[in-house]
This record gives structure tokens, C-alpha cells and sequence, in this order.
């Protein structure tokens, strides 16, 4: 016995010989929708239609998702000016084109006693580009590496 539902039927508990008689003669297939349920629960459908409907809004989901670009930029603690405007020219452009930006200081050798230098240089970075884009993430220390993340204003 199974539970019918559907279009072009009655819903209600058929025998499953009778249920697989009224898909064949409507020319399409009987589909167990839910086997847990007592008694199961099934549908008359046609079955390749319903698979490539499912496969076709998968694609459409797939679509419309965003694909976040992650574009990385690296100082040093003693970033010059020049270079400095440099870089930001370029942070500037991925900001617009709509990429996150992740700035960090590299610091190399001892190069590491010089933390404040490079925390100094990231908020500089950031306060320059404030109305282009958002701090996602303040200055962190990670090992040799001082890490800020910056995201496009919308």
C-alpha cells in the first residue's frame, strides 16, 4: 500500500500494483517521495523532466552566487612614500572593481622590532582608502606578518 499525491489524481492509499497501472496508463513514472512516511508516499511524475528541472535551478543557484576576489598587497615596515602611493593606487583600483583587499607588512630578520612601524603604515593605508572601502579587519600580528583586510564600500 502506498499513499498517492499528485496532479491528474486522486490523492488517497492504492495498492502499489494499482498505483504503478495508473502511472503507466498516464504514461509516466511513480516516484517514492517519502519511504520513511507509513504508508509511503509517492507521486506520479515524469521522472527525466523532474531531474533536468532540479539540475537547471541548481545551475541558476550557481549562477547567482558571488564569487569573492581576494587581492593581496605587501609592505614592508619601511615602505617609502612613492612606494607607498604606489600601492595604494593600486588597492584603490581592486576596491573599485570590487575585490577585498588584503594588505599585510612583511617583516623580515629583525625587522620584527618594528611592529608599531608597520601597525602605523596599515592605518595609514586604511585612513587613505576610508572612503573607497571599509576595514574588515584590523592590523594583526601572524608570525612575520602584520595582516589587514579591507572591503569595497557598496
Amino acid at each position: 500500500m502506498v499513499r498517492l499525491v499528485g496532479e491528474n489524481v486522486e490523492d488517497g492509499i492504492y495498492p502499489v500494483r494499482e498505483a504503478l497501472n495508473m502511472a503507466e496508463q498516464q504514461e509516466l513514472d511513480l516516484v517514492e517521495i517519502s519511504p520513511t512516511a507509513n504508508p509511503p508516499v509517492c507521486k506520479i511524475i515524469d521522472y527525466k523532466k523532474f531531474l533536468f528541472d532540479r539540475k537547471k535551478k541548481q545551475k541558476e543557484i550557481k549562477a547567482k552566487t558571488v564569487k569573492v576576489v581576494v587581492k593581496e598587497i605587501r609592505l614592508g615596515p619601511h615602505t617609502d612614500d612613492h612606494d607607498f602611493n604606489f600601492k595604494m593606487k593600486h588597492a584603490l583600483k581592486f576596491l573599485q572593481e570590487g575585490a577585498k583587499v588584503k594588505v599585510d607588512v612583511f617583516f623580515k630578520g629583525r625587522s620584527i622590532i618594528y611592529k608599531d612601524k608597520g601597525e602605523i603604515i596599515l592605518l595609514r593605508f586604511a585612513q587613505e582608502l576610508e572612503e573607497y572601502g571599509k576595514v574588515e579587519q584590523l592590523p594583526k600580528l601572524e608570525g612575520k606578518r602584520m595582516i589587514m583586510i579591507l572591503s569595497p564600500k557598496k
